[in-house]
This record gives C-alpha cells, structure tokens and sequence, in this order.
C-alpha cells in the first residue's frame, strides 16, 4: 500500500509540473502575440470600423456574442468535452477498488449508461453496494411531480428495472452484490471508489444530469481535511438504517429486517423485473422511444 501511494504521488507531481510548463508555455505565445495583435486592432481594424457603421454593428455583435458563449460554457462546464475527459483520465489512473459504494436515484446514469465513467470500472470491484430509490415509494412520486410533464413513474421504473438487471450480471460474475432500497426523496448522489468519492446535489425540480458534479479524494494524511469522509460517512449511515429493505435477486422480492439483522418480512418490489430491462450485449436497456430520451436525467 505504501508502495502504491508513493507511485501514485510520482506520477501526480510529474503531471503537475507538466501542466505548469504547458500553462507558463501558453503564457509566453500569448505574450508574444500580443503585440502584433494589437497593432492589428489599432491600426489596421479600428480606422476601417470608424468609418463603416455595418462593420461597427457587426463587431459588436460578434463581441456580444463571444461573451455569451463564453458565460454559457462556463456554467455548464460539466457538458463540455474537457470536462468529461478529465473525468474518464481520472477513473483511469485510479487503482483497481475492492469496494464500491453507489447511492442514487434510479442507477441508469450509473450502471447502464455506457458514457458513465464509472460503469467499466465498477467490474473490477468485488464488493458493490447500492441504494437505489423505491419505485413505489414516495420519494419517487414526489420527485416525478417536480420534472417536467414528460418525466413519468413508468421512466423510473424502468431505469431502475435496467439498473437491477444489470447488477444481476455482475452477480454472475461472482461480484457480492447488495442491494437495498429507500423511500425519502433523495437530497444527494454518492459514489465512492476507493479513495474517492463522486457527488451530485439531488436539487428538487431539476434533473440531475444538470448538476455539477464534485470529485474528493481521502487525505491520507489528514483524513479530516476534505469532504471524502463526511459523503462516505454520509453514505454508511443510510446504508446501516435498519428500515431500507434489501432486494433479493433470487425472488425479486423485498427482505425487510429488524436492528439485529433478523428478517421481518418480505414484500413485492412493484415492478416487475423482466427481459425488456435487461442490459443488452453493450450495457443498454431497451425502453419505449419517448422514456428513453430523458434516460441520463434520471441517473
């Protein structure tokens, strides 16, 4: 371990150090282009808009217009390509993770989704625990209520009917799968591999494909710095609440237990789980044409 985490350092002081020499290199191309530029505006550009109301008109237009565009990819820099990936790099460097924790809503963003980051790399952990929101309960009803018109139960149901069958198959490849379910409307998503831990704000009203999402590591040498210990804690908690059924793939059916872990009861899950939500060959459920376009929202 001490071995892995001192690599791990290397190669991050070595991208760190290449980063700020193609940043100080940039500076100086940008530094040197300025001149010539601005003797271009002063000179060349400007005397020709002075004299030319059309050309001014334009020019304010296309500034207007770079400023705009520029505050817009701002504020959705999580749908831009760079974003996404220094995403997929990061997942990349991470070290093999045993365990897995994942508490979301539906799971499709997570599980089924093949532009997920995380979906490839949940196949090398060996123990994966999930909670997935109640398809009839009423955090899914009230949730449902808050999108817009064309987000319906049925889309939940099956977004969450995919994401099962999906764990199922990584049940069959000997992976300890558990899976349990919880009622609340969801406040936040958490995903944690290893050292890190992925997070998105369940924001009422909004799907949660058009919230940021935040990456924290765990300090190794002062876990209480950062927010990984507080979203894992936040995580286990839940994951420990006695009241979440567990789902068992064997019968499809709800095991309810007491605090010392003695099943309860059983219950149907309310969905019912079949070949149209099995994952396909590539990972993709196969789900009416008006659902399967608001899929990635749901997560």
């Amino acid at each position: 371990m001490d071995t892995n985490t001192q690599a791990q350092g290397f190669l991050v002081g070595i991208r760190q150090i290449l980063i700020h020499g193609a940043i100080t290199l940039l500076a100086i191309v940008i530094a040197f282009s300025l001149p010539p530029a601005a003797r271009y505006i002063l000179y060349v550009w400007w005397p020709r808009v002075e004299t030319d109301t059309s050309l001014l008109l334009v020019t304010e237009i296309g500034l207007a217009s770079a400023r705009l565009t520029a505050l817009v990819y701002a504020r959705n820099a999580r749908n831009d390509w760079l974003s996404r990936l220094r995403e997929r790099a990061l997942v990349r460097s991470l070290p093999a993770a045993r365990d897995a924790c994942v508490l979301t809503l539906t799971g499709h963003g997570t599980f089924v989704d093949e532009r997920s980051p995380v979906r490839e790399v949940l196949r090398s952990a060996y123990e994966i625990r999930v909670m997935l929101v109640n398809p009839v309960g009423e955090g899914v009803r009230r949730r449902v209520e808050s999108l817009p018109p064309e987000v319906t139960v049925l889309s939940f149901h099956g977004e969450i009917e995919a994401s099962i069958a999906y764990l199922a198959e990584l049940r069959k490849l000997g992976k300890k799968v558990t899976l349990k379910f919880y009622d609340e409307e969801p406040f936040w998503k958490v995903v944690v591999l290893g050292d890190h831990v992925w997070v998105q704000h369940c924001h009422h009203g909004c799907e949660l494909n058009q919230q940021p999402e935040y990456v924290f590591a765990l300090q190794h040498h002062d876990p209480r710095r950062g927010l990984f210990v507080p979203f894992y804690t936040y995580f286990l908690e839940r994951w420990n609440e006695s009241r979440h059924p567990e789902y068992d793939f064997d019968s499809s059916q709800l095991v309810y237990r007491d605090a010392a872990g003695h099943e309860t009861g059983r219950a149907p899950l309310g969905v019912p789980i079949s070949s149209i939500g099995t994952p396909a060959r590539h990972g993709l459920t196969t789900i009416d044409g008006h659902n399967q376009a608001r899929l990635r929202g749901h997560q």
